[in-house]
């Protein structure tokens, strides 16, 4: 009875992973058939495949920050299955609605013998401490809203800020929320560099100095925090690119910042389907 429920909740979180799978198709179809991309090179095509690998690897970062959340809730689980189950899920979140990676993550959590409890207070653990790591990046956008704002103090509030919270939250709730805190930090930032890559490749101005591509990168990721609070936004779709013309508007020609959103899109796609491959691969060895 018990292997019966296991392997339907397996299915039920696979075939969410599989719909998700699909809306991603036509999301790029959508993107490739709604731009001139002819003033991208084959060199920077090439440059931007390499970002899109990066964005999937670093999924697994998700997956670990997720993986201690389990391990702060009493559930150990490897890393290889913390990473199957997440990447497998995390797909579905381009379904409408924005919930349906959450429900298979859910299903596959309870497939693979973790308390259906513990994975729903992982999923509002996990919500809180991304919206409060993405949140501290408002620190790092804050010169492109208020140029008269010094860009090296940003970036050390950003530094102070983001370390008293991993520390509060090792001191006061446990290491293992800590350490989520860190790792969903470390996602974002990562994510945020990477646009300011794609922007860097769209554009033909220069992002002067490292302290503006972390303006940049603050910008992004204040867009990304956007479109998670937005309810029933397919991850975030047409949130955070309406929040990134805003805050960089300005920054760049209005053409180049268009086409830099289309290409973050194209390259977010893309490397979270290399993550749902990979996870797939991790799963099948795994078992």
């Amino acid at each position: 009875m018990l292997r019966t429920l296991r392997r339907n909740l397996h299915w039920v979180g696979s075939a969410l992973a599989l719909t998700g799978v699909g809306f991603v198709i036509l999301r790029l179809r959508q993107y490739g058939a709604g731009a001139d991309f002819s003033r991208v090179s084959a060199t920077s095509w090439l440059f931007l495949s390499g970002v899109g690998l990066a964005y999937g690897l670093a999924g697994a970062m998700l997956a670990s920050g997720w993986r201690s959340l389990l391990g702060h809730l009493g559930t150990t689980i490897s890393a290889n299955v913390a990473v199957g189950i997440y990447g497998i899920s995390q797909l579905a979140k381009y379904v409408p609605g924005n919930v349906l990676h959450i429900a298979g993550r859910q299903a596959l959590g309870m497939a693979a013998g973790i308390p259906g409890w513990t994975l729903a207070k992982s999923a509002v653990w996990e919500l809180a401490l991304l919206a409060t790591a993405a949140a501290g990046f408002g620190l790092l956008a804050l010169p492109l809203i208020a140029p008269a704002y010094p860009l090296a103090l940003s970036l050390g509030a950003f530094v102070a800020l983001t370390s008293l919270a991993r520390g509060l939250a090792k001191r006061l709730i446990g290491p293992g929320v800590a350490r989520a805190f860190a790792w969903y930090t470390a996602y974002l930032g990562v994510s945020g560099l990477l646009f300011a890559a794609v922007l860097k490749i769209a554009t033909d101005m220069p992002i002067a100095g490292a302290i503006s591509w972390l303006a940049v990168c603050g910008a992004y990721v204040l867009a990304w925090l956007s479109g998670l609070v937005t309810p029933g936004a397919p991850a975030g779709i047409g949130v955070r690119e309406l929040v990134l013309l805003l805050l960089l508007d300005g920054l760049v020609h209005e053409g180049d910042l268009v086409l830099a959103v289309l290409l973050a899109r194209i390259v977010t796609l893309a490397g979270d389907g290399l993550f749902y491959l990979l996870a797939n691969y991790i799963s099948r060895i795994s078992r």
